[in-house]
């Protein structure tokens, strides 16, 4: 395996997969610093992929069965995409000032890419993605992490697989995607696969199964809204603290009418926008009574 200068990968585009990052970034640093989640997610995501892309080589798949394969669940907006980006990055950081590796390749899978009204359509696909792409861009010599969005679309489970579709092409691709995840791990030491989705549910048991490290996101709590909101307003240059009494009674009504993170951070958008001119010529100047005005309509929305 010869490694080919990374700068010459970036943007590369195969049948389902574009390298749209060449690691470390530090424009990527806020993908891992703002997402607030608990640390020791943090820390166990780090260290899966440090240990992934710099030691399992040294280990038998049978004695120490690691795929390379994390996936984070959780509901729609709690941070899971943004973190897998983050994820890269720092782990491309560490093993750069490691000494590990001076670059790091980022792939994303594009998942609508191979649903097919097609008998064997996806099969072929997916065998495409698994034993053709992906090892390609292994065998540049870099260290390449792949994010697969929307695990559930390639690895839909087949014991739920509907009959208004095609079934028989669910279950052969399923197939693919287990027998190629094997392979990759396999074969390809090099690689690290980091999957979302928003219904585990929906993706295939056996493909669980595979999954080293499984980090479930839930709707932020109280205090965590409170830090997002003070975060999201120091963007702003509105310096406020997250034990302050008004934006924790603003954090308990965005708990209690279930915002996820995103819609959390928007929030804040919307306070400037809908307060005419000034404030958002003058965004800085937001007050926590805007704030409330927003917060509030979720009440009454509900």
């Amino acid at each position: 395996m010869t490694t080919a200068p990374a700068t010459e990968l970036l943007g590369l585009q195969r049948p389902g997969v574009t390298v749209t990052g060449l690691l470390p970034d530090p424009s990527w640093a806020t993908r891992w610093d703002d997402i607030v989640v608990a640390d020791e997610m943090k820390r166990r995501l780090l260290g899966f992929g440090l240990f992934c892309l710099t030691q399992r080589g040294a280990h038998s798949t049978v004695g120490l069965p690691v795929h390379g394969l994390a996936l984070l669940s959780g509901p729609p907006g709690t941070g899971k995409t943004t973190l897998a980006h983050g994820l890269a990055n720092e782990i491309a950081r560490t093993m750069s000032e490691r000494g590990f590796a001076q670059h790091t390749l980022f792939a994303v899978v594009d998942p609508h890419s191979f649903p097919s009204e097609f008998l064997g359509e996806s099969q072929r696909a997916v065998s495409r993605l698994f034993n053709d792409t992906l090892p390609e861009l292994a065998q540049h010599g870099h260290p390449l992490i792949v994010l697969i969005d929307e695990a559930e679309t390639l690895a839909v489970t087949r014991s739920r697989a509907s009959f208004d579709t095609n079934p028989v092409d669910v279950h052969r691709a399923t197939d693919a995607v287990l027998t190629g995840v094997d392979r990759l791990a396999e074969e390809h030491r090099n690689v690290l696969l980091v999957a979302t989705t928003n219904d585990e549910r929906a993706i295939d048991r056996a493909f669980l199964s595979r999954v080293d490290v499984h980090e479930t996101f839930e709707l932020p709590p109280t205090n965590v809204v409170a830090r997002i909101l003070v975060d999201t307003l120091s963007r702003l240059g509105v310096r406020l603290s997250a034990g302050d009494p008004q934006i924790t009674a603003l954090a308990a009504v965005c708990v209690a009418n279930g915002a996820d993170a995103r819609q959390v951070r928007k929030m804040v958008l919307q306070a400037v926008v809908s307060n005419g001119v000034d404030l958002a010529l003058a965004p800085e100047q937001l007050r926590v009574d805007h704030l409330s005005a927003i917060v509030d309509s979720l009440e009454q929305t509900r």
